[in-house]
């Protein structure tokens, strides 16, 4: 069965191959995308987008896609501090879409909420960046929240170093409060972690391939651009890390990653180490009355490679 998915994304690098991953696999029907500050500005994500939408074929069912401007600043406050040395200046590693495509940015976040009432009870929603504007949905619509049918989360980081502060996960540490109200209000949670995303590398060899392949022309360069950021910081890493494709993925293979269900606490400050940092409570006599929300602890790896490698490639793995 074809999943009907509404996308909530800072479109970064990891972001728009998620998107690819998801327009080519027939399994997942992504239903609209709402493009929000995090890696990049707000503009810039929709100039991305867009740009990409005009390089895929032109099918019927991409001419429906929803593109909606999200969220430019956190729930916090601040000024957003983008990350253009890892994604790009436009979320795409060397790329720059033509001017054109980067002007102008329609303000069309209700139509969000048009979105969740058409597919009551068969929509999930993945958030992939910030949750800024998921949680805004909560704040204002808390009762057609309800109506989603499940969520998956790109965020945290339980045990593990997070890739911002030592504890604190990118999504989760831009905006605290977003990711407090969302995990506090929301319903039939699944949250992907740092714990199993930085384990869903594509290769170097992987992505060689699908460049070979000549189905997605965009991918080398993007990947490339990403995987020497990371190589800088970490010279033992194998390749690019592909946070948000492992997310798309686990809506529609059951067998990718092993969950717990516990309960999440989410560290709420300004400044500070431990700000955004994801604390589960594993405790044996925790408050059975407490919220409990799945947690992806572990990747089945050859799931993962086989299933991308097959999506976006074309062949068979």
């Amino acid at each position: 069965m074809t999943q009907k998915v509404l996308v909530f994304g800072d479109i970064g690098i990891d972001d728009t191959v998620a998107l690819l991953y998801g327009y080519f696999k027939e399994e997942i029907e992504i239903v609209a995308v709402v493009a929000d500050y995090g890696n990049i500005s707000r503009e810039n994500a929709i100039a991305n987008i867009n740009y990409v939408k005009k390089l895929l074929p032109q099918t019927p069912e991409l001419q429906k896609v929803n593109f909606i401007a999200g969220a430019s600043v956190p729930m916090t406050g601040e000024l957003p501090e983008l990350v253009t040395e890892i994604h790009g200046e436009y979320g795409l590693g060397p790329i720059v879409p033509p001017l054109q495509i980067a002007n102008g940015v329609d303000e069309n976040f209700y139509e969000v909420v048009e979105i969740i009432e058409k597919y009551r009870g068969e929509l999930i929603i993945v958030n992939i960046g910030r949750l800024t504007s998921l949680a805004t949905m909560f704040i204002l619509y808390q009762s057609l929240m309800e109506s989603v049918n499940a969520y998956y989360i790109m965020g945290g980081a339980f045990w593990v170093p997070g890739n911002i502060t030592a504890v604190s996960e990118a999504n989760f540490h831009g905006d605290p409060v977003a990711a407090a109200i969302v995990l506090n209000y929301a319903n039939n949670v699944t949250i992907i972690p740092l714990n199993v995303t930085q384990h869903a590398i594509a290769t170097p060899q992987m992505v060689n391939y699908i460049d070979r392949t000549g189905k997605i022309d965009i991918l080398k360069p993007m990947l490339d651009y990403y995987y020497n950021f990371y190589k800088k910081r970490d010279p033992s890493i194998q390749g690019s890390p592909l946070h948000d494709v492992v997310t798309l993925m686990a809506i529609v293979h059951d067998d990718l990653l092993s969950y717990r269900k516990l309960p999440v606490t989410i560290i709420v400050t300004k400044d500070g180490v431990e700000r955004g940092q994801s604390i589960a409570d594993i405790r044996p006599y925790k408050n059975s009355k407490a919220k409990t929300h799945r947690i992806a602890f572990m990747l089945n790896y050859q799931r993962f490679y086989s299933d991308f490698m097959t999506v976006m490639s074309g062949r068979y793995f």
